[in-house]
Formats: structure tokens, sequence, C-alpha cells
């Protein structure tokens, strides 16, 4: 079964200012962003269990006219503080890559 990994052109993760962190998920054509799209795994209860958040906490935005998904979560802790192990957030997308799309 394919990844997102496979499936898009891009994933990337970087802050959305210091409380939040976004994900940006883009596909080079229709296909496959459908496809994942309507798979419906990549689901907000998905992405609360993969960050240890509260589904309510999660943005989840489609964009048909980019094929594109853009997902917006709080960070674990305040960017730059002690203990933060990634200060610009970019590598925050890792586990969203091996996420299998039927």
């Amino acid at each position: 079964m394919p990844t997102l990994g496979d499936l898009a052109k891009l994933i990337r993760s970087k802050n959305a200012g210091p409380f939040e962190l976004t994900f940006d998920i883009m596909f080079e054509d229709k296909e496959n962003y459908e496809r994942v799209k309507q798979s419906g795994r990549l689901s907000r209860e998905l992405l609360a269990g993969l960050y240890g958040i509260s589904v309510g906490d999660i943005s989840l935005i489609e964009y048909d006219a980019a094929n594109a998904i853009k997902v917006t979560i709080p960070r674990p802790c305040i960017s730059g503080d002690i203990g933060d192990g990634d200060v610009f957030g970019g590598q925050q997308y890792g586990p969203l890559v091996e996420i299998e799309i039927p």
C-alpha cells in the first residue's frame, strides 16, 4: 500500500508563529490529491493520535485549487523554549510520511 510520502510531491512542517506548527502536503496532480482526500485516512483523529493532541486542536483544510492539504496544530512547547528540539518546526512532518493510503 502506498504511503502519503509516496503520493505527495512535498510534505513539510514549519512554525506558524511561536505557538503553532503547520504542515503543508502538496500533490503534483489531482489524481493523487483526490486519492488521499477521498481515502479519509488523513483525519483529525489520526493526527491527534500521531501528535498526542486533542482532535479539537487540529485545523485541517483541503485546498482543491492547489491540490494541497494544510494542517495546523499547537506546538508541544513554545518555539525556542527550554526543551524545544526543533526551533523552526522543520522536522515535525516525519510521522506523516509513513501514513498508508488505500
